[in-house]
């Protein structure tokens, strides 16, 4: 399977799509808004203040949370330079995803966006070009020194290819059971990528430019991975129930790595164009988020109401990866068997969390001699 061609997240604006499912990324983004603020202070502190500020999304995906983005970095910088400058500057955001996203549903909803904008900021809001830049931020994509700000919420944890020749027959991910050279194979994949990816962004980069990162991280917590095991236990039953083959579960494993804060500060020293700021771990339980829409004055929720938020999101990430290689026709009946096991699964521990790393790096300007 060819990762670029099928990763994405689900599209459009339906009940499965990632549009309508993407609140723990959301809760993400408010907990990593001040390290973000503090990101763009420090960029305008350190490099001249740009009259057209070129900002990349990286990993944009669609829907409403990468719009939020847009409004945080511009909201940001007004604060930042209100005492500085009566009006604020041009700005070019590149919104950046593989060439399976869906773009589509992101710029229709665009000129509506901007219209709110406007209005909040009346006269101070000037020019704002928004453009997609599709293909693999494993690759070149914009010129030499040419960004101030690149952005990437949620998504540096997709490897730009799963290990392989795993042996992983019965799992599709590491597990607590995975052997150590299953866990060498990850790790070393994930450091060729990410050190490959600040390469990259170093030279896209002007000196003293930002680079604001959060990625699925990891912790000592054992149930951390618990989503992959549960997902490749349903996915064994359906085999044995003849429903999909095995040879489809064993030549299957995510491209995926989450990495913990050690091994994300070793690549980046090691690379060496970069300070880093600030590298920090924030844990979430699984259902992150899942009060926002729901009146529950006691915030007790019922057991398959979360479970049901945890296995809807889950789908709308994994749900290309997971068709393309078993078939659409299985994805209703996995991701319902997988709800059903996640409902068991917190009935025993009652919570079930995710790491997260944030990440904010500066540009290293050149030494004069």
């Amino acid at each position: 399977m060819d990762t670029q061609q099928v990763l994405h997240m689900n599209d459009g604006n339906g009940e499965t799509s990632y549009a309508n499912n993407s609140k723990f990324q959301k809760k993400v983004m408010v907990i990593a808004k001040p390290i973000l603020e503090e990101s763009i202070k420090r960029l305008y502190s350190v490099t001249p203040h740009p009259c057209c500020l070129k900002v990349a999304d990286l990993g944009c995906s669609s829907g409403p949370n990468t719009l939020q983005v847009i409004y945080d970095i511009i909201n940001i910088v007004d604060i930042t330079t209100c005492n500085l400058n009566p009006k604020l500057p041009v700005f070019q955001f590149f919104l950046n995803d593989l060439f399976g996203n869906d773009f589509n549903t992101l710029f229709q909803s665009l000129s509506q966006f901007l219209k709110i904008i406007e209005e909040k900021k009346t006269q101070k809001f000037g020019p704002c070009f928004v453009y997609a830049a599709p293909g693999t931020f494993y690759s070149r994509l914009f010129p030499n020194n040419f960004l101030h700000l690149v952005h990437s919420s949620y998504t540096l944890h997709w490897l730009s290819q799963a290990p392989k020749e795993l042996g992983n027959k019965e799992n599709i991910h590491l597990t607590s059971t995975s052997p150590p050279e299953m866990h060498k194979a990850y790790r070393e994949q994930f450091q060729k990528d990410f050190k490959l990816f600040l390469k990259l962004r170093s030279q896209e980069l002007v000196p003293g430019g930002a680079m604001f990162l959060t990625l699925l991280g990891r912790d000592k917590t054992p149930v951390m991975r618990k989503a992959w095991e549960l997902i490749s236990t349903t996915l064994n039953d359906m085999v044995l129930e003849n429903l999909t083959e095995a040879i489809k579960l064993e030549s299957f494993n995510l491209p995926l790595y989450d990495s913990t804060i050690e091994e994300a500060k070793e690549v980046i020293e090691e690379e060496g164009s970069f300070t880093l700021l600030r590298l920090e771990s924030v844990t979430l339980d699984w259902d992150a988020h899942i009060n926002e829409d729901i009146n529950d004055d006691n915030n007790e929720l019922d057991l398959n109401v979360r479970a049901e938020f945890i296995a809807k999101y889950h789908r709308a990430v994994l749900e290309p990866l997971l068709k393309a290689q078993f078939g659409e026709e299985l994805m209703d009946q996995l991701f319902l068997r997988f709800k059903n096991k996640v409902v068991q699964w917190l009935m025993e521990v009652q919570v079930l969390e995710l790491s997260t790393l944030i990440i904010s790096l500066i540009k290293n300007k050149p030494c004069m001699d």
